[in-house]
């Protein structure tokens, strides 16, 4: 077995195409798109690689690929955090603990090679997106979650790898009678009342201002959350772009004060992997005007972020977007 550092385009394939055999038999994963997945590393359709440095590994064993991971470093990330924190991402590998402690070690002494004193992850080269699921492997991963089996787990803590936060997921199924509880609805109104906020939907003509309105609350709001950095205005229209068929704008909302100023948001999305699976991670002409159609009658989705801005937080703003 050896680790080698992909530096052509026939490997960089290989890196791409590696978890669509790996997981070709698993009923669970939901394979992305592959055009998405080599998006990732151009400059043009990422912009979070301007201030990324990145390096790749695959793992082969008699010619065969075995697993890959990279290694990153964020540079507005340690900017943000004041701490030489290396990144790790794309971990994938047959199960194989010798395979997988090889592949983190290689990101390790990277890492160490370029100055960083940690490494953390996994995390993806799509900005905002990080973790491994430790329990709960099904139901099937909705949108922007990760998968992975469970011996990953296994590989990390043997390498020395501790958990460093925990994320959690809940789940609200509205078949089984839920409704909102009246106290909340009488709270809501009270708010809207004295303090004049609206809530509204994004504007779809204009969704990349939009999307950046959203972003820099983010910022602002939620800045002391753990792992948090800024995302910059650049990620946030390419955010837009691929999501501006996906976004249903009922559940993308934005909240202003009386004089129309944006003081919070939800950003909730439709969970497109109940269409992707299935599909190996390829989309056609064909398929694509099907799954614009079938959009309209997905109603399964994910609270993706929320968050008001400091001077509102304790105004229970978080409940009128709750409710619209």
């Amino acid at each position: 077995m050896e680790i080698i550092t992909v530096q052509t385009p026939k490997e960089l394939k290989a890196f791409i195409e590696f978890p669509y055999q790996l997981y070709k038999n698993d009923p669970v994963w939901v394979a992305p798109l592959r055009s998405e997945q080599a998006a990732q590393f151009v400059p043009e359709k990422n912009p979070m690689l301007a201030h990324c440095t990145y390096t790749l590994f695959l793992a082969k064993e008699s010619q065969r690929v075995v697993g890959r991971i990279s290694a990153f470093i964020d540079h507005l990330a340690i900017e943000h955090w004041q701490q030489p924190i290396g990144l790790f991402g794309s971990f994938e590998c047959i199960e194989d603990e010798k395979v997988g402690l090889a592949l983190l070690q290689a990101a390790a002494d990277w890492l160490v090679s370029q100055g960083m004193r940690s490494m953390r992850g996994p995390w993806s080269f799509a900005s905002q997106e990080w973790g491994l699921v430790v329990d709960g492997f099904r139901p099937d991963p909705v949108i922007l979650a990760p998968y992975n089996p469970p011996y990953y787990n296994d590989y990390l803590l043997k390498f020395g790898l501790q958990k460093v936060k925990d994320l959690k997921v809940y789940v609200l199924d509205a078949t089984q009678g839920y409704q909102i509880p009246e106290r909340y609805l009488t709270l809501t109104d009270v708010i809207q009342r004295r303090y004049g906020i609206k809530v509204r939907s994004v504007d779809m003509k204009h969704i990349e201002d939009d999307v950046v309105t959203i972003t820099q609350l983010a910022n602002t709001s939620i800045s002391d959350n753990w792992g948090f950095y800024p995302v910059t205005d650049a990620e946030a229209r390419a955010m837009a772009r691929d999501l501006k068929d996906v976004i249903n704008p009922k559940a993308a909302l934005i909240a202003e004060d009386r004089d129309g100023k944006p003081i919070g948001f939800a950003l909730t999305l439709p969970d497109i992997n109940l269409m992707l699976k299935g599909l190996n991670g390829r989309m056609s002409p064909r398929l694509i005007f099907r799954m614009l159609f079938m959009l309209r009658h997905v109603h399964q989705y994910r609270m993706w972020a929320l968050g008001v801005i400091p001077e509102y937080q304790s105004l229970a703003v978080d409940t009128l977007l709750y409710r619209a």
